[in-house]
């Protein structure tokens, strides 16, 4: 257990850092876009400028009158640079002052016109009249032809590799034109826990999906919820969202219902039925304000471990969640994922593409032919996944 707790916490202090980068470059570029996206007014511009100046170049300030963030420990890093915090609290205090700048939170409805405006809502609607949601919406012609046990696996691969569709990766890179970005082990499952996952899922009574990404992700993820509801491998299934925009394009109950019109819309029985389960409640939404929490899942408050406990089988969708799963450290790569997860009240499984540094459950051998491949490029190039499960 010793590894688990004596890795060190990452954060973007190494200029050279993968989690530098995003702090330095992706964060401002962000901004930018955001600041394009709606015909903010003068009062937004200004905060926006301001995020951009402290977040390159300022410190920590602290968050008023916000409860959850006085608990989450802002007044810990109050006067800090943003770089020498951990870098999963820094990124989800970027996106709570994103928030704020944009009038997102608001105050009397009359005062606050941009109150509840999602600054990302564009990125995510432009991602479903894409290219990649019509081919979507194709393939489901080609998955018809295949037997129950194909259709689970390639709705289960669909899922995990869905997670590519992250429009914060996509900033990242935008400009990367690395002729072997798509190279050697490209598409690789760096472990494979799916015939795992598939014993602990027939019969199960409640599934709970914890979700990523809108649009093109959350699509497979529906998908796959309807296929398992549909055959009767799950009861029930909760899908837990955020309460409020973050992280670019991560779902809330806005995407989740643009995402099931979207598959109504084209004419897919599969867009009917989650309509029809969300109405009778085998599909179940949730959206914890822990959910847009800079902690670690080992924190957790205790509301939120019950509805964990509760289920029969967990699902942590995406890099984020993986992130706060197993703690958000520099592990040797080959730390057992059971105990980074040792805490976790119950089966739980994480369906990730690789966008970050933190790793664990690795085999000796897959982790030497990475690096002598790679370097260490592998663990946030996007092009490998994994499944891990801790029954």
């Amino acid at each position: 257990m010793s590894e688990t707790t004596d890795a060190p916490v990452i954060t973007g202090a190494d200029p050279a850092s993968f989690p530098h980068s995003v702090l330095a470059d992706r964060h401002p570029a962000l901004i930018r876009r955001v600041r394009d996206a709606f015909p903010y007014g003068p009062e937004q511009h200004r905060a926006l400028d301001a995020l951009l100046k402290s977040a390159v170049e300022g410190t920590v300030e602290a968050l008023d009158g916000d409860a959850w963030w006085d608990a989450w420990g802002v007044a810990e890093y109050v006067g800090r640079s943003w770089f020498e915090v951990p870098f999963l609290w820094s990124e989800s205090y970027f996106y709570r002052r994103l928030l704020h700048a944009v009038g997102y939170f608001g105050g009397p409805p009359w005062s606050a016109p941009w109150q509840g405006v999602d600054p990302f809502r564009p990125f995510k609607l432009a991602e479903l009249g894409g290219p990649e949601a019509r081919e979507e919406i194709a393939a489901l012609d080609r998955l018809a032809g295949l037997t129950e046990a194909e259709q689970r696996t390639a709705l289960l691969h669909g899922s995990l590799w869905g997670n590519r569709a992250d429009l914060g990766f996509r900033l990242q890179r935008a400009g990367d034109h690395d002729d072997d970005a798509d190279g050697a082990g490209a598409g690789e499952l760096v472990a494979d826990d799916g015939d795992v996952l598939w014993r602990l899922l027939p019969g199960a009574g409640t599934l709970l999906l914890v979700a990523d990404n809108a649009g093109c992700e959350l699509v497979p993820d529906l998908l796959l919820v309807d296929h398992l509801l549909r055959h009767g491998h799950v009861e029930r299934a909760v899908l837990h969202v955020k309460p409020y925009p973050y992280y670019v394009s991560d779902a809330t109950t806005a995407d989740v219902v643009d995402a099931v019109r979207h598959l109504a819309a084209a004419g897919t029985e599969h867009g009917r039925r989650l309509w029809s389960a969300l109405a009778d409640g085998r599909l179940a939404l949730r959206a914890h304000p822990f959910s847009c929490g800079p902690l670690p899942y080992a924190e957790m408050p205790d509301d939120l471990r019950a509805e964990f406990a509760a289920a029969d089988v967990t699902v942590m969708k995406g890099d984020l969640n993986y992130r706060r799963l197993v703690g958000d450290r520099m592990y040797p790569p080959t730390t057992p994922y059971r105990d980074t997860t040792a805490y976790f009240p119950g089966p739980v499984a994480a369906l990730r593409t690789l966008k970050s540094d933190v790793i664990t459950g690795l085999a000796p051998d897959t982790e030497a032919r990475l690096v002598a491949a790679e370097g260490q490029r592998w663990r946030t190039s996007g092009t490998h996944a994994l499944i891990q499960v801790r029954t």
